[in-house]
């Protein structure tokens, strides 16, 4: 089955994808092609390329940096950039933050903070997981406390994803302990450089350093960086992971990742003329592996479409279980075509390897992490009983 597009969109994939393979330094593109990790000059410089030509949050309102394109010319968007190499708009900005200040923050704080957020002059940090509030976030412990025009912010958070970069950070928080865990709660923009926030990295099993613990020790927030109202949070929370379980299964990177073990399979060699694509077992793996991308790939176009009047449609739920699933299962096939060189990660870019074997098992081991973030995928699938199946 083939996705057919008309005359006009075709047109606008075609200047989509000249824009994103000429515009963004091949250096940049380089780095997300061989699995590296991006500086923060190299995100916020991608970043302000894509805001410069209307490009960075095409799903915010136009009236503050969005675009009036069809549901279809989004995910197209979306492919294109992914089949590129494009970073993406920074998710903590772009499709976190930034939706929900438009959707529920007063006029001064979408006058101070939206400009800024599209264009990456603010990085954000995301102040949702604790050590003992993950998948069951309204179990949340940080706690502020009102004095007079501040809050007093006590409390850590965890697994804060490039948390080193960031400016301000979102973050969730009890303001109400005497009432049901999911009602007492309130959004507050914290700025990061406030006396009282330190970060702490975490070394990740990859080696690598991408999260971080983040803690608040009588940190002095004003009133006025509240979100929304005092107490609703849970409500703004959720209309934010919504649109994180959306951008979770980012199809068209799958895709571009399978399309490169495809041909890295057809790369090794197995003797008398033959290489690792020819092996049914390999052919079939990959064969199936395509159809499953494309079945999520219509069910993408199916949630954005029905996410209308900024409620995410239930079925992201679905998007965000099969997508880190599949985007596992592409990682693990690259670390069966890498063979017993997957094992020399620590190689150094000289070694004769092909640097697809050295960064298998790296890449292997960090999407691990795509069961848990967003919510956990045993979550997603009490989601998808109750919301979809009604059981």
């Amino acid at each position: 089955m083939q996705l057919a597009l008309s005359a006009e969109d075709a047109e606008f994939r075609d200047r989509m994808r000249e824009f994103f393979t000429t515009k963004i330094p091949q250096e940049t593109r380089d780095a997300v092609a061989e699995r590296r990790e991006l500086s923060r000059e190299q995100y916020v410089e991608s970043m302000q390329i894509l805001n410069a030509a209307g490009l960075a949050v095409p799903n915010w309102p136009v009236e503050w940096g969005g675009q009036d394109w069809s549901p279809l010319r989004r995910h197209i968007w979306h492919e294109e950039m992914q089949h590129a190499f494009v970073p993406q708009p920074l998710a903590f900005n772009a499709s976190m933050i930034g939706p929900v200040i438009a959707q529920f923050g007063s006029q001064e704080l979408k006058e101070r903070f939206l400009a800024k957020t599209a264009n990456l002059d603010i990085w954000w940090s995301q102040g949702f997981s604790e050590p003992d509030a993950g998948s069951d976030l309204a179990s949340l412990k940080t706690r502020a406390v009102r004095d007079g025009d501040e809050y007093v912010v006590n409390g850590q958070k965890t697994w804060t994803t490039l948390g080193q970069y960031g400016d301000w950070i979102f973050t969730l928080v009890r303001t109400n302990p005497e009432v049901k865990k999911q009602a007492g709660i309130s959004m507050l923009l914290i700025d990061m450089t406030s006396p009282g926030v330190e970060v702490r990295p975490i070394e990740l099993i990859d080696g690598g350093h991408e999260v971080n613990e983040v803690w608040f020790t009588d940190v002095r927030v004003p009133v006025e960086n509240l979100v929304g109202e005092e107490d609703r949070a849970w409500d703004y929370a959720k209309f934010l992971l919504g649109n994180e379980r959306v951008g979770v299964a980012p199809v068209g990177a799958t895709k571009r990742n399978l399309a490169q073990a495809k041909e890295w399979a057809a790369s090794v060699s197995t003797g008398e003329g033959t290489t690792l694509l020819d092996d049914p077992l390999v052919s079939t793996r990959i064969a199936e592996l395509e159809n499953e991308l494309l079945a999520l790939e219509l069910t993408a176009l199916r949630v954005v479409a029905h996410s209308a009047d900024g409620k995410p449609h239930p079925a992201s739920s679905v998007l965000k279980l099969r997508g880190t699933e599949l985007q596992q299962a592409v990682t693990e096939l690259i670390v069966d075509l890498a063979g017993p060189a997957s094992l020399a990660s620590g190689a150094g870019d000289d070694s004769a390897l092909p640097w697809w074997t050295r960064r298998a098992t790296p890449t292997y081991l960090n999407f691990r992490k795509a069961s848990i973030y967003g919510g956990s995928n045993e979550v997603q699938r009490q989601i998808i009983a109750r919301t979809i199946l009604g059981l």
